[in-house]
């Protein structure tokens, strides 16, 4: 067997995840951390046992579409407006609050204004896979913590789709981006009205057969991520679009919980490709801003969800708690720094410094909630809470 091979390099990404992914776990880590760090050790910068790493880029973009049309799928209009009026102002505050954090720290190791934007832009997101998967099941279908969750991570998702948006927009072309303004309502718009007039219609029609309503999902969500692109928008907010105009359907939940393994399958490649593009040579230059910018997350993000939430009369208790499980850098941070350096908006010392701000907080943030905080798989016995 070539061992360049597409065959070869799907062997090593999926033998190699499923080995560090069993080491993960017996350190109660997120499983990406274990991707990224296998892509960094078979990529190009390491042992380069994966050459094709710019087709599995290509085909790891894939994963985001499907993550993002997901997320859409979950957006059902009367659940979000329940929860986000809750978390509203917490969600906008803070993030101004970790906007200026991350600009500050970028324009103190000597990087751009636009540069130290996008590092600011950055730190608004706590992870989804931390914040959420360690939440005791209990707690997030029955009790209030559930709820802050759920509403503070939903609102930030909007700021990640907003800012993908325009991220995906080159700024020295303003009559481009005037185009791309327009053209985000304009598919909406499309997406609603098919929705309503024809697949709605189809699904009605055909539910029994559970392999066409799979089909009929997928090609949905590519064909709008296609439209997207064609109107100059990203295919990532196509999808997103997509899945929101299928939100309202009764058979939603069936066609997220059918995509999910394609989605994991797409998403193992794209944190895969983007460990794959660490440079590893670069880590001595940009490790101290990446651990001063890890370290505000871990420490400074507690303390600022911890205040908003007692100023909007939640207990201590339940506002400590929220703040150490939203206190790390997200993997939509990850996918931001992807699309602004994709997008030639930041350089690769940028994007690293995040990348790498990311994983130390995803590791550290990990063992804070595990030890501190009622998890299924808490050390202390007195925590551990299915």
């Amino acid at each position: 067997m070539e061992t360049d091979s597409l065959l070869f390099s799907f062997f090593l990404i999926f033998s190699g995840a499923a080995l560090l992914s069993t080491v993960a776990l017996v350190f109660r880590q997120p499983l990406l951390v274990a991707y990224i760090a296998l892509g960094v050790l078979l990529g190009p910068h390491g042992t380069s046992l994966v050459s094709e790493a710019s087709l599995l880029s290509d085909i790891a973009e894939f994963g985001i579409i499907f993550l993002l049309f997901l997320l859409g799928l979950d957006m059902q209009p009367a659940k979000l407006l329940s929860t986000l009026k809750k978390t509203f102002l917490v969600t906008l505050i803070s993030t101004g609050v970790f906007v200026m954090l991350g600009y500050g720290t970028g324009l103190l190791f000597g990087l751009t204004q636009l540069e130290s934007l996008v590092i600011g832009a950055s730190m608004i997101f706590s992870s989804t896979i931390i914040g959420i998967k360690l939440l005791p099941t209990t707690v997030l279908h029955q009790k209030h913590m559930g709820e802050l969750m759920v509403g503070i991570l939903l609102l930030q998702d909007f700021i990640a789709i907003f800012l993908l948006v325009f991220l995906d927009i080159n700024p020295d072309e303003e009559a481009h981006a005037l185009a791309v303004v327009l053209a985000f309502p304009a598919l909406m718009l499309i997406a609603w009205t098919s929705t309503r007039y024809l697949l709605l219609f189809l699904i009605a029609r055909f539910d029994h057969f559970k392999e066409y309503i799979f089909l009929l999902a997928i090609g949905w969500c590519l064909g709008i991520s296609a439209l997207a692109a064609f109107m100059g928008l990203s295919a990532e907010i196509g999808a997103f679009v997509a899945g929101v105009s299928l939100a309202t359907s009764p058979i939603a939940q069936y066609i997220a919980f059918s995509l999910k393994p394609l989605r994991d399958f797409f998403l193992i490649l794209f944190f895969f490709s983007l460990g794959a593009q660490f440079n590893i040579e670069l880590l001595g230059e940009i490790i101290v801003p990446a651990l001063v910018l890890g370290a505000l997350a871990l420490t400074l993000k507690p303390v600022v969800f911890h205040y908003l939430l007692r100023r909007f009369e939640e207990r201590n208790k339940l506002a400590w708690d929220a703040g150490l499980r939203l206190g790390q850098i997200s993997e939509f941070s990850l996918l931001i720094a992807y699309v602004a350096t994709q997008s030639r908006i930041i350089g690769e010392e940028a994007s690293l410094i995040i990348q790498a701000a990311a994983i130390m907080t995803f590791i550290a943030s990990s063992y804070i909630v595990v030890m501190f905080c009622p998890t299924p798989i808490s050390l202390n016995e007195k925590l551990r809470r299915d």
